[in-house]
C-alpha cells in the first residue's frame, strides 16, 4: 500500500444486513474502504421482516451487531440506493471505479412452486412465504395496508426448513388465538409462542381437541432427518451424519409438540387441484431417496390433498442484477466456497445471495469465509486504481440525493421514528 493511498482497496458491498455488515467489518479491518449500498432506508434486510414477530431478542441482537459494524472506521453507509435500480452494476466498476464488489444482497424472491401453472393462483389459494410472514409481522399495526390473508384450518405448507416451521407456527398460533377469542379469551400470541399451544390451552382449562381444529400439515420431499434444521459439518463422517440427523429430529419433534402441526415426509407436489378460479389443493407424488442422495419420484404413488390454502415455503432466491451472470435462479459462480462470480476476477457473492438458505448463521459463516479470502487478495500491497477523492465525490453525491448526511445513528433513529409515525 503506497503512502498516497490510505486504503488497500475500494470495495463496494451490496446489501447492509447480516452478510454485508460482516463483510464490511472484516474487509475494513484488512485495510479496505468499504461503501455499503443498501436498497432500503434501514439495513436489516430479512432480519427485520423475514423473521416472525416473536423473535424479539434475536432481532435486537442482529440489529445491534449490524449497527456496530456499519459504524466502524473504514465503512461508509449509502441507504436507499438499489444496484440496478438507482445505480447500475456497470457504473460501480466503470464510473465509481471500485476495485472489488461484494454482493451481499440476499435472497428476496420466493422460489416458484415447481408445478406448472401454480403462479396463476397466487392470492387465490396459493400464498408465498415472504409476503405471508410480512403480513403476520405487520397486519395488527394501525394503518397497515400491505398484503392481507385469511388464515384457514387445514392449510397445506410445502417446504422443509426452519422458515417452513415458522410458517406452520404462524398458522397454528393465529388459529388458536382466533378460537380463544371466540370464547372471550384475549391471548397474547407472542406469549403463546414461548409457552406452546398445549400449555397455554391448559391454563384456560382447554385441550386442542376442544377447539375443533385439524391444524396445518407440512409436506416435505425428503426424509424427516434430512430437514435442514441444523447445519452439518463439512465432509461429515458417518457418525457425525447420524448425530446431526438425530438433532434435526429432536428440533422437529419439539416444534410439533409445542405447536401441534403435522408433517408428511417423502411427498413432492406434481399437480394442482382447482375449484373454479381458485387453487383447492395439490396432487403429490411419493418420493424416495436415491443412491445419489436425491429425492426421486416413485412411479404410481399419488395422493390428492384438498386444502383451502397452500403456502409455498421452498426457499428464496436473489433478485437478478443486470450485468451479472445467472445460472437460472442463482448467481453463476466459478467458486462457491469463495463466492467468485463467473467472468469476473473482482466480484464476489456472500451469504444468502449464494447459499439461498435464509439462515442467519449460515449467512454470517459464508460471509466470513468470502471476506477472509478477499482480504488475502489485499495483502499483495496493491493500491486502489481510483483516486479516493473521486470515489468520495460519487458517494457524497448519492448520499445527498437520498438525504443522508453521514450520521448513521441519527439516520436510523429517524428511520424508525418515521416508520412508527406511518402506522400510528
Amino acid at each position: 500500500m503506497s503512502e498516497e493511498a490510505p486504503y488497500r482497496a475500494h470495495v463496494a458491498i451490496i446489501g447492509g444486513a447480516t452478510a454485508g455488515a460482516e463483510a464490511a467489518d472484516r474487509l475494513a479491518a484488512a485495510g479496505a474502504l468499504c461503501v455499503v449500498f443498501e436498497q432500503n432506508g434501514r439495513p436489516y434486510g430479512k432480519v427485520e421482516d423475514g423473521l416472525p414477530a416473536w423473535h424479539v431478542a434475536l432481532r435486537k441482537k442482529e440489529y445491534d451487531q449490524i449497527d456496530s459494524k456499519l459504524t466502524r472506521d473504514g465503512v461508509l453507509f449509502l441507504p436507499r440506493t438499489g444496484i440496478g435500480r438507482d445505480v447500475s452494476f456497470d457504473q460501480l466498476l466503470e464510473e465509481w471505479g471500485f476495485d472489488l464488489v461484494v454482493l451481499a444482497n440476499g435472497a428476496w424472491r420466493d422460489r416458484p412452486l415447481s408445478v406448472s401453472g401454480a403462479d396463476a393462483y397466487i392470492n387465490r389459494g396459493l400464498v408465498y412465504q415472504n409476503p405471508f410472514i410480512y403480513w403476520f409481522n405487520h397486519h395488527r399495526e394501525p394503518g397497515y395496508d400491505g398484503p392481507s390473508y385469511e388464515i384457514h384450518d387445514g392449510t397445506a405448507v410445502v417446504g422443509g426448513g426452519l422458515a417452513s416451521i415458522d410458517v406452520a407456527k404462524v398458522l397454528q398460533l393465529e388459529m388458536t388465538c382466533q378460537k380463544l377469542a371466540e370464547r372471550g379469551i384475549d391471548q397474547d400470541l407472542v406469549e403463546m409462542e414461548v409457552e406452546g399451544i398445549p400449555a397455554t390451552l391448559a391454563e384456560h382449562g382447554l385441550e386442542w381437541s376442544d377447539l375443533g381444529l385439524q391444524g396445518c400439515t407440512l409436506y416435505y420431499r425428503r426424509r424427516l432427518e434430512d430437514m435442514p434444521l441444523a447445519e452439518a459439518p463439512a465432509n461429515p463422517t458417518p457418525e457425525q451424519i447420524k448425530k446431526i440427523e438425530a438433532v434435526r429430529r429432536r428440533i422437529l419433534e419439539k416444534a410439533q409438540r409445542k405447536y401441534l402441526f403435522s408433517v408428511d415426509p417423502l411427498w413432492t407436489p406434481v399437480g394442482l387441484l382447482t375449484h373454479g378460479d381458485r387453487l383447492g389443493g395439490l396432487r403429490f407424488a411419493r418420493t424416495r431417496i436415491g443412491e445419489d442422495g436425491r429425492a426421486v419420484i416413485v412411479p404410481g404413488e399419488i395422493q390428492n390433498v384438498e386444502a383451502p390454502m397452500v403456502i409455498s415455503s421452498i426457499g428464496s432466491i436473489p433478485m437478478p442484477i443486470k450485468g451479472l451472470p445467472m445460472d437460472g435462479e442463482l448467481l453463476r459462480l466459478d467458486d462457491v466456497e469463495h463466492g467468485r462470480v463467473t467472468t469476473f476476477d473482482n466480484v464476489f457473492g456472500c451469504g444468502n445471495v449464494v447459499t439461498g438458505k435464509g439462515n442467519l448463521v449460515a449467512s454470517r459463516k459464508h460471509s466470513r469465509q468470502v471476506a477472509d479470502f478477499v482480504a488475502e487478495l489485499l495483502e499483495d500491497d496493491a493500491s486502489p486504481r481510483t483516486d479516493l477523492d473521486s470515489l468520495l465525490a460519487h458517494v457524497q453525491e448519492q448520499q445527498a440525493n437520498v438525504g443522508y448526511d453521514g450520521k448513521y445513528d441519527e439516520w436510523i433513529r429517524q428511520a424508525w421514528a418515521e416508520a412508527h409515525q406511518a402506522i400510528s
